[in-house]
Formats: C-alpha cells, sequence, structure tokens
C-alpha cells in the first residue's frame, strides 16, 4: 500500500494477444466499501473521474501490497 491514503492496484490488459499492465492509484478508504475490485473500478466517482479502464480488455485487477 501506497502512503497518503491511496493504494496501487495493478491492472492486466490484453490487446490482439499481446498482454501488458498498468498500474493505478485507487483511494484506500474506498477499498472497504466494495466486495469486488472490479466493483470499484466501474462504480467508485473518484476512480471515474481520472481514470478509465477499458473492461472489454482487463484480465485480471490486484491490489499491490
Amino acid at each position: 500500500m501506497s502512503g497518503s491514503g491511496r493504494t496501487t492496484v495493478r491492472l492486466l490488459f490484453v490487446d490482439e494477444g499481446h498482454y501488458h499492465h498498468e498500474e493505478i492509484q485507487v483511494p484506500t478508504e474506498a477499498l472497504d466499501r466494495y466486495e469486488r475490485l472490479i466493483d470499484l473500478l466501474q462504480e467508485e466517482p473518484a476512480v471515474l473521474k481520472h481514470t478509465f479502464v477499458d473492461l472489454s480488455r482487463l484480465c485480471s485487477a490486484q491490489v499491490d501490497e
């Protein structure tokens, strides 16, 4: 986890058979409000305001501790 109330989430995408990852920062307190990480990525206003996640290409998402 990162300082100042932010947590790093590592996203794995596939695009035409090629895999790549991105890391994003999400509010740590928002993690407790969602049962699933995918719900946080789709619904959390603080995440949606700064990040677009192409869910059709997303393979996995995990908290990077």
